[in-house]
């Protein structure tokens, strides 16, 4: 059930949103945040391709294949991190993490997880990874907020 966010949750979920218009996957953007406990931006990351992978039209358009080689927004800020995420917070626009990006979030050692809820359609696809994910989190103790 979605939950009223406070003034830095907000701010940062809206960063994340502006950072899923950098994707340049032509049906869903994902953008993410990781921030610390003092709410300073630690890595932000989107979807796409890995580096030096040319963003071919066949492979955006392809879903089968996209979805193979594409790399999560989550896993791309947690790589991009030049510091320890331990007790950090992760801020994920307009898609909650899957079960492997949830697996890899809680290897990293991330405290918390703030996401927006999808639409029907997208919850509908993604429903059993989803699922898995937010058991993955309360199992390992990590905070998920869903607004």
């Amino acid at each position: 059930m979605p939950v009223t966010v406070d003034k830095w949750d907000a701010r940062f979920l809206g960063l994340a949103e502006h950072i899923a218009g950098w994707s340049k996957d032509p049906s869903t953007g994902v953008g993410c945040v990781t921030v610390d406990q003092n709410n300073r931006v630690v890595s932000l990351g989107f979807n796409g391709l890995p580096r030096g992978v040319q963003d071919s039209e066949e492979r955006l358009e392809t879903r089968e294949l996209k979805l193979q080689i594409t790399i999560h927004a989550e896993i791309n800020a947690i790589l991009f991190a030049q510091q320890s995420l331990s007790g950090c917070t992760l801020y994920t626009w307009p898609l909650a993490p899957c079960a492997h990006c949830a697996a890899v979030i809680i290897q990293s050692g991330l405290a918390r997880v703030v996401s927006t809820a999808p639409d029907l359609d997208t919850a509908m696809r993604w429903k059993s990874s989803n699922q898995l994910a937010r058991e993955l989190f309360e199992e390992a103790g990590v905070e998920y907020i869903e607004c």
